[in-house]
This record gives structure tokens, C-alpha cells and sequence, in this order.
């Protein structure tokens, strides 16, 4: 009876997650269970007539990989589908009129683009760029799509491809027909500039440092001080006709008061659900790695340039060092707290007044991300208390049961943790067991479809939600190559 109440309750949420996302197109190859044949997998990539985006350099990795994990049929079978996901069911690569590079990238079963999903998605296909001059326009295309975005609607998370009009126009904000969700989040800007700074410090090219690139950091800029509250807290307002508590925001769609003591306000999480305390401290960490690499950009910019631009580009990035310079402060200030069981550790959000929430969300910036991203030392003695919290029954959005275990959030609710969290803590694990424990859980959570799921049931993992997440599978594929350039082939093959 439990079973079927369950299974009715967890229809239901994905019916509703279905109508979330206004449109739903998941492949059969998403969902078909696969059972080895002599230990070998069938591939479920897509035909190679109908992949979007195809790159040699891509394909050669793959092939490397696979020769390295021959001992672990499974993951060397997972890695093939995961990582070129993003790829090949997602990127709609263009040359624009005046020749220039154009692409729009899905979040996998959403047609729009998610500025911090898209940033996200490519993130792996960077350090390749210099070999395969295909995919480095391709970057370049979503870059420069990302720049155009941000300069359409500066509060806006997700975009459509040009003014269709889809996406959720009857929300209480100031939609554009470009727009498809206009959830301010800080992370939206943050992905971006993180994914032009790494192809830019990877292939030298600064072709994308044009026009566009100096209007978008000024609207980034003018967002972030408009959202320190310093002046006035009714600079961007939403709401929305929901039942969903975390789909809206309160206060009459500005968000709860805050005290403006240098932080910057975000109304909502990179899981596009509203924060309770506005000052979400690892958007905030992120925006301060963000405004330093914006900086360094700038300075490279104003030497190339005559002195009109020149003293323009230094402006600007000593605006973005002085607002870092702020934001870390600030952090160090409100953001930890004196925990009794796990000593000083950074809340999850805080209000300036002394207010704070002890937990952490699935979704990355989070704090468990937060070493991952770079946003704080790996050994930060606070970072490593903070890492042991949110692991633990004592950060509620933490769920432990018989099939795994993992962090989640309100976005999907009780007893569903994510893979991302899992990839997470590998990406910042130090001992090898901790390596070990995560890729085991990895696989043994694929419902035996060879990709990752943007979360599972902890005690039954063929209850999941989004069979076709892009961010997750090619991150997994991201994961993959970071643990074999660590030197951890041997421990892969022995899973």
C-alpha cells in the first residue's frame, strides 16, 4: 500500500514538474533499461545522423577514456553516453548573418537556455577547444549568446531562442517575448564570466571582449549594487500564480528586508527556488570570484585599447575589484557561524540583521560546491567543517537511505538526493574511500540507464526525476576526467 501511494505521489510531482517546464520532449533513449550482453553495453547516444553537434576532439577523448576503464565496462559505458550529451542533444550551433558564431543551448528537456545551466554544460569541452577548431567556435558562439542575454534582460535566468514568447509570460515581472523565466539569481551572471574567462585563459582568443561583452558587464555591475539594497530593495519584483511556495516571492515579490552590509541580495537559488534569507552566501562567494576574473579581463582589455576605451575598461574593472574587495568582507563578517557540534562553518543563507540558515541545496553554487568551483580554498579549516555538515542528518535537505545517499532541496522535496551533490563531494574528496564510495553510488543510482538523473528516491533509485538533464550527465563526464588526470585509473577500474 505504501508502494502504491508512493508511486501515485511521485507520478503526480513529475505531472507537475512536466507542467513547470511547459515543455517535456524526452527521448525513448532516456528511459530504456540496458542489460550487458557478454559485458558489453549498448550505446544510447543518438545516431550519428542525428546528433546536433559532432567534434573530433570530443571523440577522441571518449575513445581514450574507454581504453583506460576497459577493466569497468559500466562506467566506460556511462562516460560515452554522459559526456557528449550536452553536445548532442542540446547545442544549436549557428553563424549569424555578418558571420559571427550563434549558440543556443537547451538545459536538455527544456527548450531554453539557462545562463548558468549552458555555462555549465560546455564547462568540459574548454580544455579541448585548441584542438578542434569546430568546438572552439561553437564556445565562442555560446559565449557570446550568454553576453547578448544578459543584455536583453538583466534579471532574467533563462532565454528563449529569439522573442517566441515561450516560457512563463503570465509571471508578475517585467517579461520580454526573449525571456523565458525572469528569476533574478546571482549564479546567472557568475556562469558566464566564469566560462569566458577559462576559454579565454585556454585559447587566447579575446575576440569575445568586444562591445557586448563591456555593455554586459556594466548591467551585471548595475545589478549586483542595485541588489547590495544600499538604496532601495524594489529594483526588481516577482511573483507568481503557483502552488509551489518556492516558485514565488513574498513581501510583494521583493523579497524578505535585509540589512545592506556589503552582500548581495539573490531572490532566488541556482535551483530556481526563492531564498528565504536574500543573501545566499555561495552566490555570493561565487560573485566574488566572478568580479576578480571580470577584473583581469578588463585590464587585458584597456591594453589593447585607445585611451577613451582604455580609461573606460580600467573604470570598470576597478568598480568590479572594489565590489569583491566588499563582498569578502562582508563574508567573512555575516556568513560564519559558530557551530556547536561542527565548529565555525558558513550558513546557507543570512538577512545582515544576525538571521542565518543551516543548510545546503543540491544545486551548484552551493557550499559543498563552493570548493569545487574555487570559490574557497580546499583546506579552508571553515570550508572543511562546512563540508561536514552539509553532509549529515543535521543539514535538513540531507536524505540517507538503502539505495543512497546525498543532498537535495524543496525544488524536488523529501527523500530525493541529488547526483550532483554526490559529484560534488568527489570533486572535493581527499581520501580515496571517499572517491570510491561516490563513483560506486553513481552508478548504482543510473536506474540502469547510463545517465544521471537529477535525482533519485534514496531507497529505491529507479524513482527519479528528469531522465534527460544535461548538466548533470556531462558534469558526470567532467568528473570522469578529472579523477583519470588525477591519476585514480586504477581505482576506477577496481569499482
Amino acid at each position: 500500500m505504501r508502494k502504491t501511494i508512493f508511486a501515485i505521489a511521485l507520478m503526480s510531482a513529475m505531472s507537475a514538474m512536466a507542467q513547470e517546464h511547459a515543455e517535456v520532449d524526452v527521448h525513448a533513449r532516456y528511459t530504456k533499461v540496458v542489460t550487458p550482453v557478454n559485458g558489453k553495453y549498448e550505446s544510447k547516444r543518438p545516431p550519428v545522423a542525428e546528433r546536433l553537434f559532432t567534434s573530433e576532439a570530443v571523440e577522441k577523448k571518449i575513445k581514450e577514456v574507454q581504453k583506460l576503464l576497459k577493466k569497468n565496462p559500466k562506467l566506460a559505458w556511462m562516460f560515452a553516453n554522459c559526456y557528449p550529451n550536452t553536445l548532442e542533444s542540446t547545442v544549436h550551433y549557428r553563424q549569424l548573418a555578418n558571420g559571427d558564431d550563434d549558440t543556443f543551448v537547451y538545459t536538455g528537456d527544456i527548450p531554453a537556455m539557462w545562463l548558468r545551466d549552458s555555462g555549465a554544460q560546455v564547462w568540459p569541452y574548454v580544455a579541448l577547444a585548441n584542438k578542434d577548431e569546430k568546438l572552439k567556435k561553437m564556445l565562442r558562439g555560446v559565449i557570446l549568446r550568454q553576453l547578448k542575454c544578459i543584455n536583453i534582460d538583466r534579471y532574467a535566468n533563462a532565454y528563449n531562442d529569439g522573442p517566441t514568447g515561450a516560457g512563463w509570460q503570465k509571471d508578475d515581472t517585467e517579461m520580454k517575448a526573449e525571456v523565458f523565466e525572469r528569476k533574478y539569481e546571482i549564479d546567472s551572471f557568475c556562469y558566464p564570466i566564469r566560462l569566458a574567462y577559462e576559454y579565454w585563459k585556454v585559447t587566447g582568443d579575446d575576440s569575445i571582449f568586444g562591445e557586448d561583452w563591456m555593455q554586459a558587464i556594466g548591467n551585471i555591475l548595475k545589478t549586483f549594487h542595485e541588489q547590495q539594497r544600499k538604496e532601495t530593495a524594489k529594483a526588481y519584483h516577482f511573483t507568481r500564480m503557483t502552488d509551489r511556495a518556492f516558485d514565488t516571492v513574498g513581501w510583494d515579490g521583493f523579497g524578505a528586508p535585509v540589512k545592506p552590509v556589503g552582500l548581495i541580495a539573490s531572490l532566488f537559488r541556482p535551483s530556481d527556488d526563492a531564498t528565504i534569507l536574500p543573501f545566499l552566501i555561495p552566490s555570493n562567494f561565487m560573485a566574488v570570484s566572478a568580479m576578480n576574473k571580470a577584473a583581469e579581463i578588463l585590464k587585458h582589455v584597456a591594453e589593447k585599447s585607445e585611451t577613451e576605451q582604455k580609461n573606460k575598461a580600467l573604470g570598470i574593472a576597478q568598480d568590479c575589484s572594489a565590489l569583491a574587495a566588499e563582498v569578502k568582507d562582508a563574508l567573512q563578517k555575516y556568513a560564519v557561524y559558530d557551530h556547536p557540534k561542527y565548529g565555525k562553518i558558513y550558513a546557507y543563507e543570512v538577512d545582515g540583521f544576525g538571521n542565518r540558515l543551516l543548510m545546503d541545496d543540491a544545486n551548484v553554487p552551493s557550499l559543498l560546491g563552493m570548493g569545487y568551483l574555487g570559490d574557497v580554498e580546499m583546506n579552508d579549516p571553515i570550508y572543511q567543517n562546512t563540508r561536514r555538515f552539509v553532509w549529515s542528518e543535521d543539514n535538513p535537505c540531507f536524505f540517507r537511505g538503502k539505495a543512497g545517499e546525498g543532498i537535495g532541496g524543496p525544488h524536488i522535496g523529501y527523500d530525493m538526493p541529488w547526483p550532483m551533490s554526490i559529484m560534488m563531494k568527489c570533486f572535493t574528496a581527499q581520501s580515496d574511500d571517499e572517491i570510491r564510495w561516490c563513483m560506486k553510488t553513481l552508478l548504482n543510482t543510473d536506474a540502469g540507464m547510463g545517465f544521471i538523473h537529477e535525482s533519485f528516491h534514496k531507497d529505491d533509485a529507479s524513482k527519479y526525476t528528469r531522465a534527460w538533464f544535461a548538466w548533470q550527465n556531462t558534469l558526470f563526464g567532467e568528473l570522469v576526467i578529472k579523477l583519470i588526470n588525477d591519476g585514480k585509473v586504477d581505482l576506477l577500474n577496481s569499482l
